[in-house]
């Protein structure tokens, strides 16, 4: 999983873009609408064989308070298959699940976040911003603001698990298989997860 523990704490050789994937973007960067970015192997940590990150940055409004931020964000994730789970931080460690895919949607406060592994990018992740995950994609926190707070979902069917070290061949296959939700987390059927992931799968 992804949620913090109490202390709130929160876990890869990038491979260059493909026609169907967006160029990375740094914590120094400004995310566009949404970005994709796939990752390879990152010293332990697995990454996705195929599936691309996605961020997304305008995923709700921001004209309410965090805690209404974040119903919207459940509203919305239940709408589309993918039942919200928790409402916590992220961990500090590197980590990744082989049994769920995740989004993560910021509902209050920022993030520096690294994704894809010890070698992976380090991407701003703010309040109304959602950062959809693969399965196997590694990620940590690096730094956050004392608000910072996201909403942890996955799709319906999958229960995550918490992998901290390098997977086995069983895990890499159980990765590979995983299957596709049938709707985009934000944008629901048609989005932008499933013009970007079934290119990919």
């Amino acid at each position: 999983m992804t949620k913090a523990p109490p202390d709130h704490a929160t876990p890869h050789q990038p491979v260059q873009p493909d026609e169907h994937t967006a160029a990375a973007v740094s914590d120094t960067g400004t995310t566009p609408v949404w970005l994709a970015r796939r990752f390879g192997p990152s010293d332990w940590v697995p990454n996705h064989p195929t599936l691309p990150v996605l961020i997304y940055r305008d995923a709700v409004s921001l004209r309410e308070d965090a805690d209404a931020v974040a119903r919207r964000f459940e509203r919305c994730l239940a709408a589309n298959g993918w039942p919200p789970q928790w409402r916590d931080g992220i961990y500090d460690y590197h980590h990744y699940h082989s049994t769920a895919h995740e989004v993560l949607g910021c509902a209050a406060g920022s993030a520096r976040v690294q994704v894809g592994g010890p070698d992976g990018d380090v991407v701003r992740l703010a309040a109304g911003m959602a950062l959809l995950l693969p399965a196997g994609t590694g990620h940590r926190r690096v730094s956050a603001s004392a608000d910072f707070m996201v909403v942890g979902a996955y799709p319906a069917g999958q229960a995550f698990d918490i992998c901290r070290s390098a997977a086995t061949p069983a895990m890499l296959a159980r990765i590979a298989a995983l299957p596709f939700p049938s709707c985009d987390p934000i944008d629901g059927a048609g989005g932008r997860l499933t013009r970007t992931w079934h290119a990919h799968g």
